[in-house]
């Protein structure tokens, strides 16, 4: 890429946030309230739905795409498709924001747009496995990319419950992101990350602690389907599709955190569709360790990860897998100091 061409995107990049910004400004002065509960990191009405300035900045980015860059136009127009899919997924997590929706038709809406992406032609159909090699998919690739495109989608949703710490974490990721997806020649990766960074530019000091506005569904859910529909356009890379492991590594620290508290919950016997407070970053948090602390942590998992994903591109193909195995050893720590703090402060699983 020339150096003319990056400070222009750069630019542009600059003004989407600025847009992002000012949406966010307005749904501060007219807001949709979120009121505080049991459940709650917060104590007094706070508005939400400041993810409407990502979806806002990520449309601007791309429409202005479509409109002016000619050359840079997404070369396989099935993510228009994919696109529009993630629209409606905000458009219904608005109106949940706005009016508790029931948690059946959220997951009917976030399954409706993931059949849109496979239907698309958005299928991972194999994967490099290690000491294995290629494998090819078939028809478990329809299934699994269903499930990640869905799981991923409400992992980052479960996640955004502290000020700043999916909005840092996210900022950091579609960042890293853009950059690797440059580095790859993935353009239109490249731009909707890009798009998508500065979204979470504009959003994100409004809602460092004490947050003045909370993303909301609007924006958590829109963003984690984005970031899933990602993974599979990177694996694309290359032709093993090894490159699928990109976007996870990247948000590593939201995907174990939601995984892992799925499966403790899962193994406890507890309703999985009830609310709760003992994903890891609330323990922590309930604990005894400040706010601005644990979403420092999580922003720094998402640039040790940046480093880790940048590495995965030098390595050989079958030891690319490999990669994760630093990740989930570091995670491994957090869980083991987050357990010490629970014990320490008297606190349970549940």
């Amino acid at each position: 890429m020339q150096f003319r061409a990056l400070i222009e995107h750069l630019a542009f990049a600059v003004s989407l946030a600025v847009l992002s910004a000012l949406v966010v400004r307005l749904m501060i002065a007219f807001p949709i309230l979120d009121q505080p509960n049991a459940r709650s990191a917060h104590s007094r009405p706070t508005p939400r739905g400041g993810g409407l300035g990502v979806v806002v900045a990520f449309v601007g980015g791309m429409s202005a795409l479509f409109l002016t860059a000619t050359y840079a136009r997404i070369a396989d127009p099935q993510f228009i498709g994919v696109i529009l899919a993630a629209l409606a997924i905000a458009g219904v997590a608005l109106v949940d924001d706005v009016k508790s929706l029931s948690a059946r038709l959220r997951l009917g809406a976030q399954a409706a747009a993931a059949l849109v992406a496979l239907g698309s032609g958005l299928v991972l159909s194999r994967l490099a496995l290690p000491w294995i090699g290629v494998v090819e998919l078939g028809w478990v690739g329809v299934a699994l990319t269903l499930v990640w495109i869905i799981g991923c989608t409400n992992a980052v949703n479960f996640m955004d419950g502290l000020d700043g710490l999916v909005g840092g974490t996210l900022l950091l990721a579609s960042a890293a992101l853009a950059l690797i997806a440059a580095l790859q020649g993935g353009w239109f990766v490249y731009a909707a990350a890009l798009f998508l960074a500065a979204g979470f530019a504009g959003f994100l000091p409004f809602n460092l602690h004490p947050a003045r506005i909370f993303m909301g569904d609007v924006g958590s859910q829109f963003a984690g389907f984005m970031f899933a529909t990602f993974a599979v356009a990177a694996a694309r890379f290359d032709g093993q599709q090894v490159s699928f492991l990109i976007v996870p590594l990247l948000i590593f620290g939201l995907l174990f955190d939601a995984g892992f508290t799925l499966a403790r919950r899962a193994l406890m016997r507890e309703r999985l569709a009830e609310g709760h407070r003992t994903h890891l970053y609330q323990l922590a948090q309930r604990s005894g360790v400040p706010t601005r602390v644990v979403a420092a942590t999580h922003w720094g998992f998402a640039i040790f990860h940046a480093a880790l994903a940048l590495l995965f591109l030098r390595l050989p193909p079958e030891a690319k897998p490999l990669v994760v195995l630093p990740a989930l050893a570091v995670q491994g720590l957090w869980l083991a100091y987050v357990v010490r703090r629970m014990r320490m402060a008297g606190l349970g699983w549940r």
